[in-house]
């Protein structure tokens, strides 16, 4: 149903090595960029974008949940993430509230969105 998503941020190179870190685990990168806009994806096309923040005034948190393939490639998106001094939110574990297989870790971006990695899948 999404095509793709937008964030704003304060620090495009700041967030742009965050993002090049975090999602390296989860088989995205870079695929696209023009100028402080980068866009990532799998493959050839970016489903996600950062850039500048250039229109409205404060900050509204974001939650961005990013597919993992394994439980695996959430501790490596959650040691990423702590490596470059991110804020923990929640270390990787179980949710089950949510379904009982679903294992995921929350972090802080650097302009504070609650960034997520989760995997659907058991064990």
């Amino acid at each position: 149903m999404i095509d793709h998503v937008s964030i704003q941020c304060s620090d495009t190179t700041a967030s742009a090595a965050f993002y090049d870190a975090v999602l390296a685990p989860l088989g995205g990168g870079r695929v696209m960029s023009f100028g402080p806009v980068v866009g990532y994806g799998v493959g050839a096309k970016p489903d996600f974008w950062i850039g500048p923040h250039d229109s409205g005034e404060g900050f509204r948190e974001s939650h961005l949940a990013f597919a993992a393939p394994d439980r695996a490639a959430v501790q490596a998106f959650f040691d990423a993430a702590v490596a470059l001094g991110a804020t923990v939110l929640h270390a990787p574990r179980l949710w089950p509230e949510y379904h009982p297989a679903y294992f995921g870790a929350f972090a802080r971006d650097p302009d504070g969105n609650n960034v997520e990695a989760v995997c659907h899948t058991p064990g």
